[in-house]
């Protein structure tokens, strides 16, 4: 039971102002920042070794994406040629294609052509014979 602690207002506010004063006094005790320190320099130059392995490191993964990256061109150039080229005979093949079916289409109706007029000249011939000389020839 909390009431029954004998703290005040006042004796928490003191509280807290000693954990105040504590703090900004250890805060304060500390040395003050010297730059030819033996403990900052080693420190300095750790973080800088730090530095400089990443950036290498990065330098080495850009240079590595970069070829990656020119390695997956070269290799869809080299599709884009072989689909190209795959398109172009396909369309070759197509056109001969319909070149030999317009050919035989062609040929088709020159027979049908052919047999049709062999009807009419038949049919004229006989027409011819069933007339008589003088018909013929008025």
């Amino acid at each position: 039971m909390s009431f029954l602690n004998a703290n005040s207002f006042l004796d928490r506010q003191a509280a807290a102002a000693k954990a105040r004063k504590e703090m900004a006094e250890k805060f304060l005790s500390r040395p003050k920042y010297d730059p030819n320190d033996p403990a900052v320099l080693e420190r300095e130059a750790k973080r800088r070794e730090i530095l400089e392995g990443r950036a290498k490191r990065d330098e080495e993964r850009q240079k590595r994406k970069a070829e990656a990256e020119a390695a997956e061109a070269t290799r869809r150039a080299a599709d884009e040629a072989g689909r190209q080229e795959s398109l172009r005979l396909e369309a070759l093949a197509r056109e001969a294609a319909e070149a030999a079916s317009r050919a035989e289409q062609e040929r088709l109706e020159y027979e049908k052509k052919l047999e049709r007029d062999a009807r009419y000249a038949a049919r004229k011939d006989r027409k011819q014979k069933k007339k008589s000389a003088s018909e013929r020839y008025g």
